[in-house]
């Protein structure tokens, strides 16, 4: 067994870093406290982004605020200020209903942590489509999410969407 060892600390094995986690029906190694490496705590964040995108493809509402913060603050590509976990789980809920076949997909670019304070940005790019009346309705552009380390967990306080590009129907020319 491994055992690493930080100066002024104590020894601890590699397997006491990690706890096992189920998250939507997928079991996932995760650090278990918070001094674990910056490595770990950056996969972490990245497998959580995964199983977000997996939760809103299969219309999944547990797990879209599995990743949550309560207060977490989220603007929209078009620029709605949605406040707690419960209302973008209810915003999500009511495109579930009325966009049988929307889609949302966040592809992380850059993770960066900053340790002593427990949080993490990320930077990447994402991508959402459905139908509408009027046709296929495809969207794209740049996001920013802050991650705050709270109580072992990783959770999303504030992400904010930026379009690039817009095809597809009227939703597309519409200005809001």
């Amino acid at each position: 067994m491994t055992r690493i060892s930080r100066p002024g600390r104590h020894s601890i094995s590699t397997a006491a870093l990690l706890a096992l986690v189920i998250v939507d029906g997928a079991a996932l190694l995760v650090p278990a406290i918070a001094g674990a490496q910056s490595g770990s705590a950056e996969a972490t964040i990245r497998r959580l982004r995964a199983s977000s995108n997996a939760s809103i493809a299969r219309h999944d509402t547990s797990g879209v605020a599995a990743i949550l913060a309560p207060g977490v603050i989220v603007v929209t590509s078009n620029s709605v200020h949605a406040i707690g976990r419960a209302e973008n789980v209810r915003l999500f809920a009511d495109q579930f209903r009325s966009r049988p076949d929307v889609r949302y997909e966040r592809l992380p670019d850059e993770v960066r942590l900053y340790d002593p304070w427990g949080m993490a940005s990320e930077l990447g790019r994402w991508t959402g489509s459905w139908t509408d009346a009027d046709g296929r309705i495809t969207i794209a552009g740049r996001y920013f999410a802050k991650w705050r380390l709270t109580n072992g967990a990783w959770l999303v306080e504030s992400e904010t969407y930026v379009p690039e590009s817009c095809t597809g129907g009227a939703y597309c020319r519409r200005i809001p």
